[in-house]
């Protein structure tokens, strides 16, 4: 039976006790903000939490639903654009000849805003899941090829030929060398991407929708009940934070060989 090491299972409780408190501090500093900002504006348009509490406790029932349609899109949408953009972009960081065919249109397309192309994706597939997943999928895709190309092409050549020296093959050195050192820039635009990836969400939901975190807020909005609109808010706000936290422990599952030194 596995067992965790005493030292590694006290790293993990400090770690787990650090960031609760991390995010208790976090959470403390924004709700002071928030209403210091709230009584100096003093607008209807900027509740405070104390008035926004109760609504978003009542709505709970309300937002739940929409809060898993939300979640849903987003993750299916970063698992297309990664499962997709990951091998392609490790393939031509290391292939000269694709990445002289592939890179030049990468570099065209990347800077194009991928929401700009809602409308054409509304009219071809519709106003339900669809265009909602492929866009987040797009602007994913896009930034995680380009940062796995980039990670690809880094990877020290003394790395690969200490591989090929043992008799390793091609799908050897992806295996053991490319793939472990493109890890963790991989993450991090991972993570970059999933802030991204919510707004687009947002755009996407409030512009054709009638469902989500996007639709939610918008209709509150639309129904100038912004205690409403702020628990939306709140419950996006939350959405981002399990989608981070999420890759978190991919990474710390993935990527466990960075911690191997420590005792």
């Amino acid at each position: 039976m596995n067992k965790m090491h005493p030292n590694a299972r006290t790293v993990t409780v400090r770690a787990s006790r650090s960031k609760f408190f991390g995010y208790l501090g976090a959470i403390i500093l924004c709700l002071i903000g928030w209403y210091v900002t709230s009584v100096l504006v003093d607008s209807p348009a900027l509740p405070t939490p104390f008035e926004t509490w109760p609504v978003l406790v009542e709505n709970i029932p309300a937002l739940l639903p929409e809060f898993w349609v939300s979640l849903y899109r987003v993750v299916i949408a970063m698992t297309i654009g990664t499962v997709i953009g990951v091998p392609l972009g490790l393939m031509i960081g290391r292939a000269p000849r694709a990445d002289a065919v592939f890179a030049p249109v990468l570099f065209l397309l990347y800077p194009i805003p991928k929401i700009v192309l809602l409308p054409v994706l509304l009219v071809l597939l519709g106003l339900a899941d669809a265009p909602k997943i492929v866009l987040i999928a797009l602007t994913i895709f896009f930034q995680i090829t380009m940062t796995a190309r980039d990670a690809a092409r880094a990877v020290p050549e003394a790395s690969i030929l200490s591989v090929r020296s043992l008799g390793g093959n091609r799908l050897d050195v992806y295996r053991h060398v490319i793939v472990p050192a493109s890890m963790p820039e991989l993450f991090t635009a991972l993570r970059i991407g999933s802030g991204t990836a919510i707004a687009i969400l947002f755009f996407a939901e409030s512009i054709a929708g009638s469902s989500g975190l996007g639709w939610f807020i918008v209709d509150a909005w639309g129904m100038i009940n912004y205690p409403r609109m702020f628990a939306g808010i709140i419950a996006m706000a939350v959405l981002g934070v399990i989608i981070y936290e999420l890759l978190e422990f991919l990474e710390r599952r993935l990527t466990r060989w960075r911690r191997a030194g420590i005792s």
